[in-house]
């Protein structure tokens, strides 16, 4: 485990710990150790631009850029959307489960 000074990481030990994972970090400055945040990334920069004030975004427009992402179908999911995915997994249905969320 390096040292890291950001408050990101603040008690990520205790966390792996709870969850019995491993941990591991990117070096700085190396975004290709960082494959899935970077694509990831990318896609939500198709919805906020590097140039917009990001003050300025409502809840509405970041809950459906999340919608618009989870409901585009991934290679590595075998061609199926995060939200089938999750719901095969889990079965929990989340927007139906999002929607539930936003009425209160």
């Amino acid at each position: 485990m390096g040292n890291f000074s950001g408050k990101e990481f603040t008690l990520h030990e205790i966390l792996a710990k709870e969850l019995d994972c491993n941990t591991y970090f990117a070096k700085p400055y190396h975004s290709w150790e960082r494959g899935q945040n970077e694509n990831a990334n990318g896609l939500l920069r198709q919805y906020f631009t590097k140039a917009m004030e990001l003050l300025n975004i409502t809840i509405k427009q970041v809950l459906d850029a999340v919608d618009k992402l989870n409901s585009r179908p991934r290679k590595c999911l075998k061609f199926k959307t995060p939200y089938e995915v999750f719901e095969e997994l889990t079965g929990v249905d989340v927007k139906k489960l999002m929607g539930y969320a936003l009425m209160t």
